[in-house]
């Protein structure tokens, strides 16, 4: 498989990285974000693309790709609606139009969140946000979309959050967090977890579009 993947320096990114690498059927993973991610690979191709809104000069190096991981995203808080959806929204939509028209047999892998709100108009504004996105990516004509709608979330292998307050998290409960992994494995999910759950819905499809925490850790066997 050819993979294209969005956020790979984010905690989330880092861990489907690491998969999609090891992933003996991936004889590609072609990541775009406005750094590079740090590493080398025989199978990397990292773009780094100053403007995530316009993929007129990528659109060779976009073709033939059969699925595309988006992990790209921010936390909203302290952040207005407008901000937060021209990251959340418009980015996301910006990439998925363009690779819908490109690569119309791909699946595309979209992480939300666990209290995404799919009718745009309840009170809390990420999830509205969130729930924006989702529905304008389900109205694109990809061979397959899946939602990712992850609670908590165990690194792996050193990767680390960008956001200040999940590090923090983290840091005083990692412990905590690997216990509760081991005893509620469909409540927090690792990163390796939810790398593996993309890489098989890209490889044989999933019964639901929308996948919660015990659906994603289904799909990951």
């Amino acid at each position: 498989m050819k993979i294209l993947l969005f956020g790979a320096t984010g905690m989330v990114g880092q861990g489907v990285l690491h998969e999609c690498l090891a992933a003996r059927d991936v004889e590609r993973v072609i990541t775009v974000g406005r750094t590079g991610v740090g590493q080398s690979h025989l199978k990397l191709e990292d773009i780094v693309q100053a403007d995530l809104y316009d993929y007129s000069n990528l659109e060779d190096r976009l073709r033939g790709i059969d699925a595309c991981f988006f992990c790209l995203g921010v936390s909203s808080l302290g952040m207005n609606e407008s901000d937060y959806s021209r990251v959340t929204y418009d980015i996301t939509v910006a990439a998925a139009q363009t690779l819908s028209r490109l690569n119309p047999r791909m699946t595309f892998v979209f992480v939300s969140g666990a209290g995404t709100d799919s009718s745009e108009q309840g009170r809390s504004m990420w999830a509205r946000v969130k729930g924006k996105a989702e529905n304008a990516l389900l109205r694109l004509p990809f061979k397959a979309v899946y939602l990712f709608r992850p609670g908590a979330i165990k690194p792996l292998h050193g990767q680390k959050s960008k956001t200040p307050m999940y590090r923090l998290i983290i840091s005083v409960f990692g412990p905590l967090f690997s216990l509760l992994h081991w005893l509620l494995p469909n409540t927090v999910l690792s990163t390796g977890v939810i790398g593996q759950a993309m890489l098989n819905v890209a490889r044989r499809g999933a019964p639901q579009q929308v996948m919660y925490a015990r659906d994603i850790n289904a799909a990951a066997q």
